[in-house]
């Protein structure tokens, strides 16, 4: 017989969470079952975040730095407006209605500017001010927080200045709050991650222009499951991995009986996704002769 020639078997949330109540020994019959079941899948992603996984949702994302300006959010917040030409890079805003403020971190177009994350919240159609090129804009909407807040970690980085990258280090939050003088520029050699609700980064020295670019390689959530119909953004090798972790998650509200043996074939699937789940790269091994001694 012939083989189908199709490789593009990919579940919808619907099929994954028939799977998992079968191995419950259930079957999905309301609509409350489904809703309960989407739930337990998006706590699953949640655990695989905690888990260090995700490889396939790494992005990587380019921050051309602000002078004077030491504190980025972790991804992009954007304001839109219905003008912003004649605003400046690095000066602060504030809105008329909100009393919201945030920095400028690139080069405004002529309808959204980058900004920090914010102090307060700006609303659509208030009027917001530059404080140091007196401009003045009108808000079409306000800022999403979404895609920063979308961020788990950042994983490496480097510094771009001249079409050269150059490595910068990252450092811990007791490292960073021992740093005497935040306040002294340069080029950033050193990062630090401060993984708030909005993740924020914060380098070292001070950006000394705006023109040298953060570089950097961020691992973010992955998209919820809302509704049955919606696939689930997973690639085909873990596809064992969610079924088993899902019917685990279930058999805890549902299957009680079936617990230990669901969580150990999950905790097997996990392992074997996991292990495979890596960066995969030749090692070289180069011998150093420095300790033999010459021979006579």
């Amino acid at each position: 017989m012939a083989v189908s020639g199709s490789k593009d078997f990919e579940p919808n949330v619907a099929e994954y969470v028939e799977e998992a109540f079968e191995r419950c020994g259930l079957e999905l019959r309301t609509g409350y079952d489904a809703q309960t079941a989407r739930r337990s899948l998006n706590l699953l992603f949640a655990d695989w975040a905690n888990r260090g996984l995700n490889r396939w949702t790494i992005e990587q994302v380019t921050q051309t730095f602000a002078k004077d300006i030491a504190e980025y959010p972790v991804g992009a917040i954007t304001l839109s407006v219905s003008d912003s030409d004649s605003f400046t890079i690095a000066e602060t805003i504030t809105g008329g209605t909100s009393a919201a403020t945030a920095s400028l971190i690139t080069k405004p177009d002529s309808t959204s500017m980058t900004i920090t994350v914010p102090s307060g919240t700006f609303t659509s159609g208030e009027t917001i001010t530059g404080s140091s090129s007196s401009a003045t804009t009108t808000t079409t909407s306000t800022a999403s927080l979404e895609d920063v807040q979308a961020t788990i970690d950042i994983l490496s980085g480097v510094v771009r200045r001249s079409s050269t990258d150059i490595s910068i280090g990252r450092i811990s939050r007791d490292n960073y709050l021992s740093i005497a003088t935040k306040s002294t520029t340069g080029r950033p050699t050193q990062f630090y991650v401060d993984r708030l609700i909005t993740p924020v980064v914060k380098v070292w020295p001070t950006p000394e222009n705006s023109t040298d670019q953060f570089i950097y390689d961020r691992l973010v959530r992955i998209d919820d499951a809302d509704t049955s119909v919606n696939t689930v953004q997973v690639p085909f090798r873990f596809y064992p991995c969610l079924t088993a972790g899902l019917a685990y998650y279930i058999s805890l509200k549902r299957a009680p009986d079936r617990i230990q043996i669901l969580k150990a074939l999950y905790e097997e699937e996990f392992l074997r996704a996991a292990e495979e789940d890596r960066d995969k790269a030749n090692i070289i091994l180069v011998p150093t002769y420095s300790s033999l001694s010459a021979t006579s």
